[in-house]
């Protein structure tokens, strides 16, 4: 077929058929009792998604491939130079939502539908991702990591999931080398330009009444594991100012937390206490022992330094005060970035085109665009989220604003592709 930079016919989103693809993928992990999704990193139900949705890509003509962390790729248009990537990613957290990542790479393929169906062929090739483990399983974002070259063998040795679980471990279970990705990533402007379409995960889209989101920066992600260790013990006979409450130094350093992000940080910064466990776990035994997760954002790598040694600070004097010891470990550093600004300003000058406001802002959620940006330049758009609410059953995004969206990401990439 002959390469045409644009037909006559524009192309236009087929929504309905966008909504099919997203129930497709819905199937996989769908928890009937709770309503929510459950296709963590390199779960069956994570590997059998990705197989489905290679085939629907291969359905469309599209050149299909994966690499080593199981990364998906379909490339329309010419079949060697530079491309156009676009989409995002298909994994969950444990009883997720129907929209987050998973609208990203459905949008990203019903653009290249739009296109067929339209009779456009870029000039510059599209490639569709869905990328793997973006929800940070094991601590990062290994697809698009892997992507951009961005893994280390070290950090591939010492990778675990919260539950302890290797890496490694979990990669071979699925016939996966884990150093495989040493080698996966993609070749020097190999990747002209990298563009997401993602639900915002936060109210303020919807608060202001404006359906889009064009993000100028991402937030840092720091990611602690922390432990106290005390002395478990009769809850009875235990006077008060002879225990070592693990779960006391715990909830005492959570008070703490207000005033830290007050004192250090902006109005960007965040620091969640995510997943607690307390042993033994008894109602009538203090408990000897808390672990918990802590995870600290801002889109100021000077403010995450500032508030990750606050908190070191507080952790330690809350460990003295209750007679416990104290083990941190850094699981991951994820450095905020700053979006491409000329991909930024195509992306709202496009909505504007569109008809439709777009709000400056930026993201606080970690994102592939923001490893990608370390590659390529790359742009990130947000559709508003009900009620703010993601990573829970209860997620959702009106279809007339997905719509809207999608419209917007394939404007453009014709534009970046003709």
């Amino acid at each position: 077929m002959p390469v045409r930079t644009m037909s006559h016919t524009a192309p236009v989103i087929d929504i309905d058929r966008l909504r099919r693809l997203l129930d497709g993928v819905n199937v996989f992990g769908f928890n009937a009792v709770t309503g929510g999704y459950n296709r963590v990193g390199y779960s069956g139900e994570d590997m059998a998604v990705r197989d489905w949705f290679a085939r629907e890509m291969g359905s469309d003509g599209l050149q299909v491939s994966r690499d080593a962390v199981n990364n998906l790729f379909g490339r329309f248009g010419p079949e060697t130079g530079p491309c156009i990537m676009a989409g995002s990613h298909l994994d969950t957290v444990p009883e997720g939502g129907a929209f987050d990542g998973s609208l990203g790479a459905c949008v990203a393929l019903e653009c290249v539908r739009a296109m067929r169906a339209a009779g456009h062929v870029p000039k510059t090739a599209i490639v569709v991702a869905a990328t793997a483990e973006e929800e940070g399983r094991f601590g990062g974002m290994l697809g698009s990591q892997t992507i951009a070259g961005r893994v280390t063998r070290d950090w591939i040795e010492q990778a675990s999931d919260a539950d302890g679980v290797r890496l490694v471990d979990a990669m071979r279970d699925q016939g996966l080398d884990a150093f495989g990705a040493l080698d996966a990533g993609w070749a020097p402007g190999s990747i002209s330009a990298f563009l997401e379409l993602h639900i915002e995960q936060g109210p303020v889209l919807e608060h202001a009444e404006i359906p889009l989101g064009i993000a100028n920066a991402v937030s840092g992600v720091c990611f602690l594991q922390v432990r106290f260790d005390g002395v478990a013990n009769h809850s009875g006979t235990t006077p008060m100012e002879m225990r070592a409450d693990a779960f006391a130094g715990l909830a005492d350093f959570a008070g703490t937390i207000t005033d830290t992000i007050a004192i250090h940080g902006t109005e960007q910064s965040r620091i969640t206490i995510g997943k607690v466990e307390v042993h033994p776990n008894h109602a009538h035994t203090i408990p000897g022992a808390a672990e918990f997760s802590i995870i600290l954002r801002d889109t100021s790598e000077e403010v995450m330094l500032g508030l990750r040694d606050a908190v070191r600070t507080k952790l330690e004097t809350a460990a003295a005060r209750h007679g416990l010891a104290l083990s941190i470990e850094e699981k991951s550093w994820l450095s905020p970035v700053a979006l491409d600004a000329e991909l930024h300003a195509m992306l709202m000058e496009e909505a504007g085109t569109l008809g439709h406001a777009a709000l400056d802002m930026p993201s606080g959620a970690g994102h592939d665009a923001q490893t990608m940006q370390s590659f390529c330049p790359s742009g990130l758009v947000f559709i508003p989220s009900r009620n703010g609410i993601s990573h829970a059953p209860e997620e959702w995004s009106d279809w007339a604003d997905i719509e809207k969206g999608a419209q917007l990401m394939l404007n453009a990439l014709v534009r970046l592709s003709s």
